[in-house]
Order: C-alpha cells, then structure tokens, then sequence
C-alpha cells in the first residue's frame, strides 16, 4: 500500500499570525527545536511561512548594493530592490514584515509520499504545509517525518 503525506504528517502544528511579534515566533522555534512556522491569516488558510532562513537576517544584516558614482549621479550597479528587501526582513519585529511569501510550495493530505518528498528535494525545501481543499493548514511534513517512515517501513521489513 502506498503510503501518503497524511500517514505520516505531523497534525495540528504549531502555527503564528502574521502580527504575532518576532521575538515570540523565535522563542517557539527555539524551545520546540523546530526550524520554521507557517503563518496563517484569521480563518486559518496558508498566507507565509517563517523559516529560520528568515530570520538569519536579523543576524547577518543587510548589505547595500554595489554602485558608482559619476557626477553626483549614483548607479546601482544591482537592483537596489532586494536591499530593500532584506533591510526590511533585519528590522521587522512581526512574523508577517519577516516571513516568505511567494513560491511557498505545498502539498495536500493525499498526495503520495514519494511525490512529497520529491517535491521537497527538487525544492530543496525542509517542511511541506499541507492543506485541505479550502487551503487551511492542517499538518505539516518534514524531512524528519520522511526519515521516521523509512526507519518504520524498515523496521516492518525485517
């Protein structure tokens, strides 16, 4: 029998808000020694995920981009967005100012566990959020969840 993301998923995770405080958000991560947080709006659908990748940058700072000057007129030499960007992921103090939201890859209850887990290798992602048809967060998936069901698959083997 094919095993799915809902076999092995991790139900009901720990979840933030997009106004839950960063300092908040980085003690949940600590204590449960977790490694990221999906963020959900009021009614309970996926709108971000906090990873620890986020908030490396409250440590690591923002680094201006590169640019000449010539004639009192400044050239950027990279898009002056992404600074932008990260200057404002190193001074948010809520999970919504500090979380990703686009490319968020997900999956659903039902999908193959092979597939999930091909999708987060390809992806190169550590946690799946999975939802339901209405695209509320009703587990999670990790690597370490893979891992786990391999060692019971193998185990039943033997």
């Amino acid at each position: 029998m094919v095993k799915t993301v809902a076999d092995v998923m991790s139900r009901d995770p720990i979840l933030v808000r997009p106004d839950t405080p960063i300092q908040e958000a980085i003690q949940i991560i600590a204590e449960r020694h977790i490694s990221g947080l999906p963020t959900v709006d009021e009614t309970g659908k996926l709108v971000g995920i906090l990873s620890e990748t986020d908030l490396m940058w409250r440590e690591t700072g923002a680094t201006p981009p590169p640019y000449i000057t010539i004639l009192d007129s400044v050239i950027f030499l990279e898009n002056p967005k992404r600074y932008e960007k990260e200057l404002h992921k190193v001074l948010g103090q809520t999970v919504g100012e500090v979380m990703t939201t686009q490319h968020i890859v997900t999956t659903t209850p039902d999908c193959p566990l092979q597939d999930a887990a091909r999708l987060m290798h390809e992806k190169k992602v550590h946690r799946l959020p999975v939802l339901d048809d209405s695209k509320k967060v009703v587990g999670i998936l990790t690597r370490g969840d893979i891992v786990r069901a391999m060692a019971a698959s193998h185990d039943s083997e033997s």
